[in-house]
């Protein structure tokens, strides 16, 4: 941890300034979790070793409730879930996400004192928990976690006072940090990285956040690497500058984000792009065509249109009635989109439902058009090296693949393939497949370039041996990568 050091941020707090220059995609520092769990609804569907999602997983025979890709990944977590499995056996029911990250955090530390390796900057005591700054709704679930917590830790552990026990709740509600899967598509779980805690927030961050389980796959236990987060440079810093991430998504208006960051994290944004309302005119813009302007209320009309059926959309998708979702979202746009600008946020979150769910029922032709819109507008908005922008133009590529795009859908994985290796780097998995795809398009691309005709010919012929399956059940790819820090629903 010779690249940072602790220092005191103006107006924050303890912060992580960089002791040497660095630039963009730099490893700044990474760092393995302290304790994770896998979320209470996914417990069955995601090994709770390496957090990769599998078709068919080994339940531990003695709690019933742990589940490993292997007997490899059974002896990697078997450190963690020694302790839980008894506990769990003795209690007679598995306890709450946040109460088995608790008990799982604070038998490490009985066991190995507060600070657990060499690379630890700080302990969990020196952590705020701001439990003095909840709610009466939040202190009442915080209040029933502690009692039942209480329940479930083992009388033969070591016992501890209760002020302890909120403590480590408080810090974990404010600073547990969420869990991807393998590929880096879906939060998965959650877990504490101490080190992590003492990076700020900034609207407008010089790091982003990325989890990189390394290798996973090897038979032999002695082989696999922990679970890790990577915090990486999105640009230069320089010698001295504080490091910083975002903990909400920049695509909401600075208000918004201010709110979500007091309400969630306990304390008020100052950062330039908060102060100046950077960008909030273009998220709530009207469209220009030759120097005409839709009237303000024209624009507020269409905006609290958009905003409703986005709220009907959410109710669609949650009902899995996709016909009526793309029926809503194309009532929506008909209306808006010639009111709305490019870069309008509730349009961009329209154009980004309809063009996963019209991929989803395979009309990529539709989603293609659609995503194509998204894309153009997130690069308006968001830092160029932005993880999100770097996942929807993955998205926008593929699907321009899909509906035989090849030009526009090989330029899109370029451009994710450059921001990807900046943000996730070049091992990770999930750019390890979009390296694949750029390879494979650009094959396709000299193909088209050469002869349109033989290579749709190819591309008919090739799907009528290998029909395109059902793509994946719409849950928004970006999800886990905008909220980085979990909070509880």
């Amino acid at each position: 941890m010779e690249t940072v050091a602790i220092f005191d941020s103006p107006g924050k707090g303890r912060g992580l300034k960089a002791t040497k220059e660095f630039w963009a995609g730099d490893v700044i520092f990474s760092e393995p979790s302290l304790a994770a769990v896998v979320f209470d609804s996914l417990t069955e569907h995601i090994c709770h070793s390496c957090f990769r999602r599998q078709g068919k997983l080994q339940r531990c025979g003695q709690c019933k409730f742990a589940h490993y890709c292997d007997r490899t990944c059974q002896r990697a977590g078997w450190a963690e879930h020694k302790q839980e499995c008894s506990a769990i056996k003795a209690y007679g029911k598995v306890p709450n996400e946040n109460i088995r990250l608790v008990a799982r955090i604070m038998w490490r530390l009985d066991k190995e004192g507060s600070v657990v390796s060499d690379m630890q900057l700080t302990t969990l005591d020196e952590l705020e928990d701001h439990i003095a700054d909840m709610q009466e709704d939040e202190l009442k679930e915080f209040k029933v976690d502690i009692h039942n917590f209480l329940d479930y830790w083992p009388r033969n552990s070591k016992q501890h006072t209760v002020d302890v026990i909120s403590h480590i709740f408080g810090v974990i509600n404010c600073n547990g940090f969420t869990v991807s899967d393998q590929r880096g598509l879906q939060a998965v779980g959650v877990g504490l990285f101490p080190n992590l805690c003492l990076v700020n927030h900034d609207c407008w961050p010089n790091c982003t956040v990325i989890l990189n389980h390394g290798n996973q796959s090897d038979v032999n236990t002695m082989f696999h690497s922990q679970r890790r987060i990577e915090l990486r440079a999105l640009g230069k810093i320089t010698e001295g500058e504080e490091l910083t991430v975002a903990y909400v998504d920049y695509l909401n208006l600075s208000e918004e984000r201010r709110r979500l960051l007091k309400t969630q994290y306990y304390f008020d944004c100052t950062c330039e792009h908060c102060k100046n309302h950077i960008k909030d005119d273009l998220k709530m813009a009207g469209r220009e065509e030759d120097g005409v302007k839709p009237s303000e209320e024209q624009v507020k009309e269409a905006t609290d249109y958009c905003f409703e059926m986005l709220e009907k959309t959410e109710k669609a998708r949650l009902n899995g009635d996709y016909h009526e979702l793309v029926k809503i979202c194309r009532q929506c746009i008909e209306k808006t989109e010639p009111i709305l600008a490019d870069t309008h946020i509730y349009l961009l979150r329209m154009w980004s439902t309809l063009s996963e769910v019209q991929a989803y029922l395979q009309y990529f032709d539709d989603a293609a058009e659609y995503a194509r819109k998204m894309v153009e507008g997130y690069m308006k908005l968001y830092n160029p090296n932005n993880a999100a922008l770097g996942m929807a133009a993955m998205r926008a590529g593929v699907t321009h693949w899909q509906a035989g795009k090849i030009e526009v859908g090989h330029g899109m994985i370029c451009k994710a393939y450059a921001i990807l290796m900046v943000t996730h780097g070049p091992t990770h998995p999930i750019t390890k497949d979009l390296e694949a795809m750029r390879m494979q398009t650009e094959m396709e691309l000299r193909m088209f370039k050469q002869n349109e005709y033989v290579y749709h010919s190819m591309r008919e012929a090739a799907l009528k041996n290998k029909p395109m399956t059902m793509m994946h059940e719409p849950k928004s790819m970006e999800e886990g990568i905008k909220n980085l820090f979990h909070r509880r629903k």
